[in-house]
Formats: structure tokens, sequence, C-alpha cells
């Protein structure tokens, strides 16, 4: 075999493989994001791996061979979450007008998070892990490290403020914790008397004062805001597994599977 030969074959070769790469990542990214839709829609006691295999239209073999169990699949999917959510929040901050883009408009775009199919996944999550043993440990840090995205990026966005540096991570703490209790009275009544409305027009205010507004940066073409609330922002796919390929054949769907 000559030279040239020997080269388009290795040329080949790996193309394959990155092929094979491309086909496994978008397989774990639509059971990632299934997975999430069925917390938001079913709860965790309604969650199985055979529904999240349906939703995300893959086999209950490929389902298995990439995340074996419940537990592992939601605990993947969290991790997918959080980072989908920082980069949607991020980018949609970076793309407000320059008249939103300060602590009010902030406010905004993380009250929409909290109100967002994803935040009630996480929810349902931390409500079903209080009498749940065996989810408990993988919610019991589940808020803090919620509230570490939610410092991290307010940190970039804003550096300066009129308050103690020490005092921040308490008033983002308690914003966050009011956050949470406005999203579980939202989901029941949907702000019907504008109760919700008014308190987050308050905290802006509040806001507003010991926040200053940031630089404006250079002028720059904007893209469309993305939506915070939804799972499937344009961002960098699902991190490596260790496995190396796909399962072959697929263990046909049922109604009912059984639940990891």
């Amino acid at each position: 075999m000559s030279v040239s030969t020997r080269r388009r074959h290795s040329r080949r070769r790996s193309g394959d493989r990155r092929t094979q790469e491309e086909r496994r990542s978008r397989t774990r990214t639509r059971l990632l994001d299934a997975t999430m839709e069925c917390l938001a829609d079913l709860g965790w006691s309604g969650t199985s791996t055979t529904e999240v295999a349906r939703r995300a239209g893959v086999s209950r073999g490929a389902q298995q061979h990439h995340y074996p169990t419940k537990m592992v699949l939601v605990a993947a999917a969290l991790e997918h979450l959080l980072e989908r959510q920082r980069f949607a929040y991020e980018t949609a901050f970076a793309v407000l007008p320059p008249e939103r883009r300060n602590v009010e408009g902030a406010l905004d775009l993380l009250w929409e998070v909290f109100r967002g199919r994803p935040a009630r996944a996480l929810l349902e999550l931390t409500v079903a892990a209080r009498t749940d043993d065996e989810l408990r440990p993988l919610c019991r840090d589940l808020n803090e490290r919620i509230l570490q995205v939610i410092l991290e990026t307010f940190g970039r966005l804003f550096p300066t403020t009129n308050v103690p540096d020490d005092a921040v991570p308490t008033m983002l703490r308690a914003v966050f914790a009011m956050f949470v209790g406005l999203s579980v009275q939202h989901a029941l009544d949907g702000d019907a008397e504008g109760h919700q409305k008014a308190v987050l027009a308050q905290v802006k205010s509040v806001a507003s004062l010991i926040i200053p507004a940031p630089p404006a940066p250079p002028a720059s073409p904007t893209p469309d805001t993305p939506d915070v609330s939804d799972t499937r922002a344009d961002v960098p796919p699902a991190p490596e597994v260790p496995e190396d390929t796909d399962s072959g054949t697929a263990d046909p769907l049922t109604p009912e599977g059984a639940r990891s």
C-alpha cells in the first residue's frame, strides 16, 4: 500500500471517529434534555428511564449504554442543566438593550429562570429528596450549587457594589430564597393578582440603589436573545462519558417500563 493510500485511510478513520463522537454527543444531549422535561412534567416519581428514552427518541439499549440507571441519568442531567442555565443567562444579559443592562434587567432575567421549566424540574427533585433516601444525597447541596452559579454570574456582571464585599453573598442568598418561594406560588396561581410582580418591583428598586450599572461594552451586532427558561439553548454539547460505542440493536419501547 502506498503512502498516499495509507494517509487516505487514516483520514477516513479519523472522520468516522469524529462522526461517531458527534452521534454519541447528540444522543446524550437528547437524553439529558428529555430527563429535565420528564421531571418538570411528571415529577420524580413519574420519571422513568423508559419514558426518558421515548421522549428522547432513542432506544432503551442506547439509553442504558450511556446512563445505566435512573439515578446516574438524573445526576448527569443536573450537571447538564446547571451549565446550560449559566450560559443562557449570561448570553441573554449580554444582548439586552443598553438601558436594561443593569441590576434590574439582571433580576428580571433571573426571575424568568425561576419561572421556567428547568427550575420547576429542580424544585421537583428538591421536594422529592426530602422523603427519598436514595435521592437525598444527590440533592443535599443542590440549592448551594445553584446559589454558587448565581454568585459567580453576578460577580462577573457587577464587580462593583455600594455594600461591603462580605455582605453580597448574604444579600444574594436572600434574593435566591425569595425567588424560590415566589416561584412555588407562581406555579400555583400564575401571579393572577400581581403580588409576585409587586415584590419583584420592590426588590429591583432597592437593588438599583446598591449595585451601579456596569460600564457599557463597545457596540456590536446583537443576536436574538436566547430563551433562558429552555434547557436546549445553543451551548456546547454534554460532557463525555467513558463508554466507547453505542449499543447495537435496541430493546423495543413499551408503554410502561421498569424504573431504574
